[in-house]
């Protein structure tokens, strides 16, 4: 449990995909009683918004035109978007072959980062996983967490939680890290002040326990250079 403070707390998670960020920024925010904001699933619901409408994705004025029109409710477990329960499709394979596009895209970027920084402000702080919180979101965030693992691994968990082929799954995961990497607009990338953890072969709750343990002390420094 965290130390009672007047200041917004901002945990920033990021990483590849399958690196175990949404289990754990779920887990750390729990034990920390802080909200949690999955910032991926907000693109996988404008994406799964936009194949409901049959459009082009790579029509960036009419994909932003979806992003910013949209009404959005998104909350631990759920993501409604146009009334629309999403909460199942979007993690499905033909949205998670088609969120990355969605993801390049400047002007869908501009106005999801908005409203994640308004959830953020309305909720008091949070937990908050994705793949530019730390660089690009919330660049004064408490602490800036970059989850990583072994592209093997990272297959796996994908095939253990949607099914399909690992080998056919890490392609996709290859093609997905160097999509997101080299994007113009706030690449994937790991800041110079935020933690690296490897979760390859550590268990969840042994993660969230560092993590805390970090949390914790930033408090306690912040705190005595005040």
């Amino acid at each position: 449990m965290l130390a009672s403070t007047h200041a917004m707390i901002v945990i920033a998670i990021d990483g590849p995909a399958g690196a175990g960020k949404s289990t754990i920024a779920k887990a750390l925010a729990k034990k920390l009683s802080l909200r949690y904001l999955d910032t991926g699933a907000m693109y996988r619901a404008v994406t799964f918004a936009a194949l409901t409408r049959n459009l082009d994705l790579s029509n960036e004025s009419a994909i932003a035109k979806v992003a910013s029109e949209c009404v959005m409710l998104i909350d631990d477990d759920s993501i409604i978007i146009d009334g629309l329960d999403a909460t199942q499709e979007i993690r499905g394979q033909k949205v998670t072959r088609a969120v990355s596009i969605v993801a390049t895209n400047s002007l869908v970027r501009t106005e999801l980062r908005g409203r994640q920084q308004q959830w953020v402000s309305e909720h008091g702080g949070g937990v908050v996983e994705g793949r530019d919180i730390g660089s690009v979101v919330f660049p004064d965030a408490t602490l800036k967490v970059y989850l990583t693992a072994s592209p093997l691994v990272r297959a796996k968990r994908r095939v253990a939680q949607s099914g399909g082929d690992v080998e056919l799954i890490a392609a996709e995961i290859a093609e997905r890290d160097q999509r997101d990497s080299s994007r113009s607009d706030s690449p994937l990338m790991k800041t110079s002040d935020s933690v690296m953890v490897d979760t390859s072969n550590i268990d969840v709750n042994e993660v969230v326990e560092h993590i805390e343990r970090l949390v914790v002390a930033r408090q306690q420094n912040k705190r005595a250079s005040s």
